[in-house]
């Protein structure tokens, strides 16, 4: 129906008052002088606009607020790090940003010279010695299947909306 209408719109013509142009009733832009009251569509574009230019702003400082945030965390991982890892550790002498936390069953891998050359020379486990059964069984098995060359690399990539890939 709307069509229909749209279409006789077409077959009617206007002539302006202030020009003398002959143009279709469907491409008349109407204005008014006189004040017209907002209706919920005026508001929606309103709040349209309004969305659009925050997310230009947005777009305009996202990359510089996720590297900022990045920093930080590489900065509160480091602190979590010296804290909650025992010294014996610490004495190792390990670059904290070679250190990944894993937490179970192990505690921490340690991906040797990643930051300072182009190879990882060696991948290192560790975790604190535990009294609990459940945990260093768990440990024992991952040992075992290492040893025994009895497990699968899989690399899987996460971009920043979160959408995984596997390789």
């Amino acid at each position: 129906m709307a069509l229909e209408e749209f279409q006789e719109f077409r077959k009617i013509l206007c002539v302006c008052p202030d020009c003398g142009k002959i143009v279709r009733l469907s491409d008349l832009k109407l204005k008014t002088k006189a004040e017209t009251e907002n209706t919920w569509l005026d508001y929606y574009e309103y709040r349209e606009r309004l969305l659009s230019g925050r997310e230009a702003e947005f777009d305009a400082v996202k990359g510089e607020l996720r590297e900022a945030a990045r920093a930080e965390g590489r900065r509160q991982a480091e602190v979590v790090f010296n804290n909650a890892i025992k010294q014996d550790f610490r004495r190792m002498k390990f670059d904290p940003s070679d250190i990944k936390p894993v937490l179970n069953p192990v505690d921490f891998l340690v991906f040797q010279d990643m930051n300072k050359s182009k190879e990882i020379t060696d991948l290192i486990f560790l975790s604190k010695k535990l009294e609990n059964p459940m945990i260093n069984r768990l440990r024992e098995q991952a040992k075992t299947s290492i040893e025994n060359s009895k497990y699968e690399w899989l690399v899987a990539r996460i971009d920043n909306e979160g959408k995984i890939e596997f390789e």
